[in-house]
């Protein structure tokens, strides 16, 4: 296993799509405290202003460009939300909007503020207490995005919702002791408790759920090492956030909200660089549990909008989260005070073999032509309280781009009395459950398929009827549509009829078909939402409703459920973007896929998760004339290669 030394922190980005580097966020937080000069306001997050396209598309290497950073705060004494655009080339403030009634995501000092509150109230003390929990040290709170109910003062609250557990030590999994039928409410611009809602005792589960190595008698002795090396070094090559392999080539960024973001993806092709996507991203995620009980019920959370996925980034490790030759890269961003602060090891780049490629033997005389499969991962790690999120990007040698989301930690749980039965959850013991919940993940994906001109197409595969066209009632065939509007282009994958969907530029047509070139996405697990269509959680997550969203590109649809869905009332994003119905043919145009992972708990998903996995396939599809792998060449065996 090697590391490759990280990037050094450079004066000047190489390019207008770098993520900022902790001295320009720290150039644009003095810039905006110079002007506010408030004691109470908050910083929420600053990033690169991301560059108009058509400026990227002419950028040269060298050339001078007005650098900017876009910059979020907020005032907890005037419940203000403020936007500014900033150029740190000029030192200049070239924007500033005040928004009323919105919420940007809870802030990592919130949270730690948050549980103090909670535990010095007197009322919560006292609810405690009814509970036989007198020792403040071990108790742990989570504070749960409020969502909006419509009995809330939202214009001027900056609400969550907080539930508890209780440690048994300091190092104990206290997740396995919940306290069911108590919650507490809390204004985080006052940073105090608004209520206390005791539903009533039901004990405190004892029964320890620890997972650490050292709490696990009897570990196995038997697994014998397993290494990943790479003596010659990676085949991939990385030049500042740009990163080349096998045709391949990537910019990397990242954000405080969405976390890791790849930029100008491209392929080569016989000497030409063929785009095929502008800006990927995850554009929301939100989990919603299905236990109409009080201490469950408004538990929907927004990870993405009102969290911030990369702020609750992982600073991965080598050896635990990636193997092989390995390139990081570190994540900027800044603390609510405005302080830089730096997450080592972000994000993580390096080749995972991935078994055979492709394979065929001829029987009449024997031989044998098989290639061995590798990809390239781009990946990062989040942890939102409970829940582990694993973002990984793959690129494969034939042309597949991959995105998966790798799902474990620890389950979301709650109390129950002992020889209850609950209808919404599954007993992980006898006292101790965990709800039914999904999670949904939206990705937004700007598109270019060869070119800006891009239109979507829907395609199905039919039964022919019978006829002396079909004599014998075997044909079938696919059939293609193209997704003209908005609204068309809504709509549910169906495994029955192995729909998928083609990104086609209809402007490039294959050298040997004569057809569009496209790549198709290919949907893997999914679901729909189970929640009523008059809750909360679909007027303000209306974009899980659908599996498929198209629309034409605008710089300032950028998040599913819109830019502010902490407390809104719903309808944001998608759903209001699309009720204009705009068209999306021959045009510049984004692609948003929503996927849905199921999850009725599992006793062996206790006390920590296996992974689970859900993602989808953008796949080549009339985009090369013919296999694009054929010149990967036979790989020896390896070295050490024995039969047993």
């Amino acid at each position: 296993m090697d590391l490759l030394p990280n990037q050094i922190e450079m004066t000047h980005p190489r390019h207008p799509l770098d993520p900022l580097s902790a001295q320009e966020i720290q150039s644009a937080v003095s810039m905006i405290q110079i002007v506010m000069q408030s004691h109470s306001m908050r910083f929420v997050s600053v990033s690169v202003n991301e560059p108009e396209k058509a400026f990227v598309d002419e950028y040269s290497p060298g050339q001078i460009w007005d650098r900017q950073a876009y910059a979020i705060t907020y005032d907890p004494e005037t419940s203000e939300t403020h936007e500014w655009t900033l150029s740190l080339t000029s030192q200049k403030i070239l924007g500033h909007e005040v928004l009323s009634g919105v919420q940007p995501n809870i802030l990592l000092d919130e949270f730690i503020e948050c549980e103090e509150a909670v535990k010095i109230d007197p009322r919560f003390q006292a609810a405690m207490e009814k509970r036989g929990i007198t020792n403040m040290d071990r108790v742990m709170i989570d504070p749960w995005s409020a969502g909006n109910y419509g009995n809330e003062d939202h214009g001027r609250q900056r609400l969550v919702r907080a539930l508890t557990w209780v440690r048994q030590d300091s190092d104990d999994n206290g997740y396995a002791h919940p306290v069911e039928g108590l919650l507490t409410v809390v204004d985080l611009n006052t940073m105090r408790v608004v209520d206390v809602e005791d539903n009533g005792v039901i004990p405190i589960p004892e029964e320890p759920g620890n997972y650490a190595a050292d709490r696990i008698p009897g570990l196995r002795t038997d697994l014998k090492p397993l290494h990943v090396t790479q003596p010659e070094g990676p085949s991939f090559t990385v030049d500042g956030y740009q990163v080349k392999w096998q045709k391949w080539a990537v910019r990397i960024g990242f954000t405080a909200r969405e976390g890791l973001v790849l930029h100008s993806i491209t392929y080569e092709d016989n000497g030409r660089l063929r785009p095929i996507i502008y800006r990927a991203s995850l554009a929301e995620m939100v989990v919603p549990y299905g236990d109409p009980g009080a201490n469950h019920n408004r538990q929907n959370a927004f990870d993405a909008g009102e969290y911030g996925i990369g702020m609750l980034a992982n600073s991965l490790e080598l050896g635990c989260d990636c193997l092989g030759t390995i390139r990081y890269f570190d994540a900027h961003l800044v603390t609510s005070h405005g302080d830089p602060f730096t997450i080592k090891h972000a994000i993580c780049l390096h080749e995972e073999d991935f078994g055979t490629l492709w394979k065929h033997t001829d029987w009449r005389n024997q031989n044998t032509e098989v290639r061995r499969s590798r990809r390239l991962v781009i990946s990062s790690i989040a942890t939102v309280a409970n829940y582990e999120y694993g973002f990984f990007w793959y690129f494969y040698l034939d042309g597949t781009i991959q995105f998966e989301v790798k799902l474990t930690g620890i389950v979301n749980t709650g109390a129950v009395r002992a020889g209850d039965k609950p209808k919404y959850a599954t007993l992980l013991n006898e006292e101790l459950m965990a709800p039914i919940h999904q999670h949904f993940f939206s990705v937004r994906m700007d598109m270019e398929v060869d070119g800006r001109n891009n239109s979507i197409v829907e395609v199905h595969t039919e039964k022919e009827s019978l006829g002396s066209h079909n004599p014998l009632g075997n044909g079938f065939y696919a059939k293609s549509t193209v997704l003209r509007t908005e609204q068309e282009a809504q709509q549910i994958i169906d495994p029955f009829s192995a729909r998928y969907w083609k990104i086609i530029n209809p402007h490039v047509l294959n050298e040997k078909t004569g057809e569009p070139v496209a790549f198709k996405l290919i949907p893997g697990e999914n679901v729909l939402p189970f929640a009523d269509s008059e809750s909360s959680l679909i007027q303000r997550a209306g974009f899980i409703t659908k599996h498929l969203w198209v629309t034409p590109y605008n710089p300032n649809e950028l998040y599913a459920a819109g830019p502010y869905p902490n407390q809104h009332p719903g309808g944001a994003g998608l759903p209001e973007w699309t009720a204009a119905n705009r068209s999306i043919t021959d045009s510049d145009i984004v692609v948003w896929y929503t996927m849905g992972h199921h999850h009725v708990v599992r006793p062996e998903d206790w006390p920590v998760m296996p992974v689970a996995y859900i993602g989808f396939s953008l796949k080549p599809s009339g985009f090369f004339p013919f296999n694009p792998s054929l010149d990967v060449p036979p790989q020896s065996p390896l070295h050490g290669s024995c039969e047993v």
